[in-house]
């Protein structure tokens, strides 16, 4: 069973420290947005449904901490705690859909009283969690019968369980695959300089016992030369109109390479990671982190003292590199301008 990374008990939410793992399991107590915040900005939390869903939360726990006599009062005051948590991270649109769904919530039962509206949002932020499993168990389902059997898989970052409320997407193609019966080995990327598939990608599929093995990113073209991979699949922080797809740094790369190989690339992500707002992916933002994650790791330095570093968290991967979309309502293959705006139009 996969690891829930999200979790509410107690009236606490309960967020497990991703930067910790493998090797310390360190469950976090949150209770205000601030913080829920800083968790995001500093990744505790990760992968873009996740970061949605937490969001979600944070945006409940801000509406129980405003002091307000009407929703007059209440909503500008709102709009500014999902202003805080909307600005944590760019790239990730999930983000910015879940607040929006939050700030549409209140809107639409503002005759509520406003200890209502509060217990009637966090209910509205447990729905969101609840939902993103139900749609990555969907989203699976769609994209196993895509998977050959046996099948060799290579995958970049994580796009697991750990990634969202629980399941996967990415890797709920993967796990979906395996309750199927499927036979797979995944290959997963390191993925510099955050090590997401070192560190949680081998961690959640060892701890599934499913087949895993990790590589350095920069052997992915090897293994591709010798037939050693049978197709790639990654998840999405945000997907344009016309299909182009931001993901982790180095996604792009990998796309390259499967193509030159001849080797298929899926995308599984939700619905709710297209936007159709940007017509194309240079329209995406894309987050600069700091230079320590280059220039350290595990705390050790590994690059000269003042070096200049970039630092880019994301890159585009063309449509044209894309074989297809995995979605909860469906596969969408070719012309991605008009298969995802029919998708989003469904959900």
């Amino acid at each position: 069973m996969s690891i829930k990374p999200i979790q509410f008990k107690d009236d606490t939410l309960l967020m497990i420290d991703q930067r910790l793992l493998p090797t310390e399991e360190v469950w976090l107590e949150y209770r205000d947005y601030r913080s829920i915040a800083e968790a995001i900005k500093t990744m505790v939390v990760r992968g873009a449904p996740a970061i949605g869903v937490a969001a979600a939360y944070g945006a409940a726990f801000g509406a129980r901490e405003i002091e307000a006599e009407d929703f007059a009062a209440f909503r500008p005051r709102f709009e500014k705690v999902c202003r805080v948590l909307a600005e944590t991270r760019p790239t990730a649109v999930n983000l910015f859909w879940a607040l929006e769904r939050m700030t549409n919530f209140a809107l639409a039962h503002q005759e509520l009283s406003l200890p209502e509206l509060r217990e009637r949002l966090m209910a509205e932020a447990h729905e969101i969690a609840a939902e993103d499993e139900r749609i990555n168990r969907a989203l699976g389902k769609n994209g196993a019968a895509l998977i050959p059997n046996p099948a060799r898989v290579l995958t970049h970052c994580n796009a697991g369980a750990l990634a969202t409320a629980g399941y996967g997407t990415a890797l709920g193609v993967v796990r979906a695959a395996v309750e199927a019966g499927h036979e797979l080995m995944v290959y997963a990327d390191e993925t510099r300089p955050f090590l997401q598939g070192a560190r949680l990608t081998a961690w959640e599929l060892m701890k599934d016992r499913i087949p895993v093995t990790l590589i350095c990113d920069n052997m992915a073209g090897y293994l591709m030369s010798r037939g050693e991979i049978d197709c790639v699949i990654v998840g999405a922080d945000r997907i344009a109109a016309n299909g182009d797809t931001a993901n982790k740094i180095g996604t792009y790369t990998v796309a390259v390479l499967a193509r030159e190989h001849g080797i298929p690339f899926y995308v599984a992500a939700p619905i709710s990671t297209i936007d159709l707002s940007l017509p194309d992916g240079s329209q995406i933002p894309i987050e600069e982190r700091g230079p320590r994650e280059v220039t350290h790791m595990g705390g050790r330095q590994l690059a000269p003292d003042s070096i200049g570093v970039r630092n880019p968290a994301f890159d585009v991967t063309p449509a044209r590199l894309i074989t297809a979309i995995i979605t909860e309502h469906g596969v969408v293959r070719d012309n991605f301008t008009a298969g995802l705006k029919s998708l989003v139009e469904q959900g």
